[in-house]
């Protein structure tokens, strides 16, 4: 990209429209905030549509399902990809239970996302039709690691292309693919694993990303998701005696809204496999 995505979406200021789960709703509104972009939340069937056509992207997070959101996603999920809008979809949980994968599973194959982010479980998940999950964490067993690492990439290459959408997981080492390339990322902390949400937040990120830059998809995601890694670091090395998680969770939303192209350029650490 000829510019940072970072610095896109503070000039064009997307409208995203989040149905996400009450957990972290209020820091997927605030992070959206942060990057400059505009969030909307609402998730009863009655205007999820109409506020899907305001937007400019929309992200689908099935972390807190119930009766009234699932129909709510289908609703929107459809809506959007008829006006062309990208749709990024979050399978939070997906194999930890039949509700949640059955339903992640109906969202791929009715709304066909553009991009599908989750841990290497979840969509693990999704490519096989089944799985588990240590609740909404990855298995352990799934992780990928340097020594997997060239399989992995693999395994969510051919995912990518039979499902059509750009595929980003993310853990220690984060993989975004197409379907052809793939990135390596690796930035990040371990420690943004005790601050519930931080995937939540970057979901979000990602459909602002891609209202910004549609036609540089594989770019924004992939920059998109060393920006969240950086923010964990900046926000990491703010951090001061006895001072904990719920410190490192308003640390990393103020990281994003202070970063500066320079620090997104001098810390991102992003491979071509």
């Amino acid at each position: 990209m000829n510019t940072s995505i970072l610095a896109e979406i503070r000039r064009k200021a997307p409208l995203i429209h989040c149905i996400t789960n009450y957990v972290t709703v209020n820091d997927v509104a605030n992070v959206l905030l942060a990057i400059g972009a505009r969030p909307v939340m609402a998730d009863d069937p009655a205007e999820t549509e109409e506020i899907t056509a305001l937007a400019a992207g929309l992200c689908l997070n099935i972390g807190t399902l119930n009766a009234r959101t699932i129909p709510s996603m289908l609703l929107a999920g459809v809506r959007a990809r008829v006006l062309g809008h990208p749709v990024v979809l979050d399978p939070v949980g997906a194999g930890a239970s039949v509700l949640r994968t059955e339903t992640a599973l109906r969202l791929l194959d009715e709304v066909r996302p553009t991009v599908i982010r989750g841990n290497i479980s979840e969509i693990r998940t999704l490519a096989v039709g089944t799985g588990t999950t240590s609740g909404v964490d990855a298995d352990a067993a799934d992780a990928v690691t340097e020594e997997n690492l060239a399989a992995s990439a693999d395994f969510l290459r051919a995912f990518a292309a039979r499902t059509g959408a750009l595929v980003a997981v993310t853990g220690a080492i984060d993989l975004v693919t197409d379907g052809r390339d793939c990135y390596v990322v690796r930035n990040g902390r371990a420690e943004m694993g005790r601050v519930t949400g931080t995937g939540c937040q970057l979901s979000a990120l990602l459909a602002a990303a891609l209202a910004t830059a549609p036609d540089e998809a594989l770019a924004a995601v992939t920059e998109t998701v060393a920006l969240m890694g950086v923010a964990g670091e900046l926000a990491w090395s703010c951090m001061g005696a006895h001072e904990g998680n719920a410190t490192y969770r308003t640390r990393i939303i103020d990281s994003i809204y202070c970063m500066t192209d320079e620090e997104l350029a001098a810390h991102s650490r992003i491979k071509k496999l």
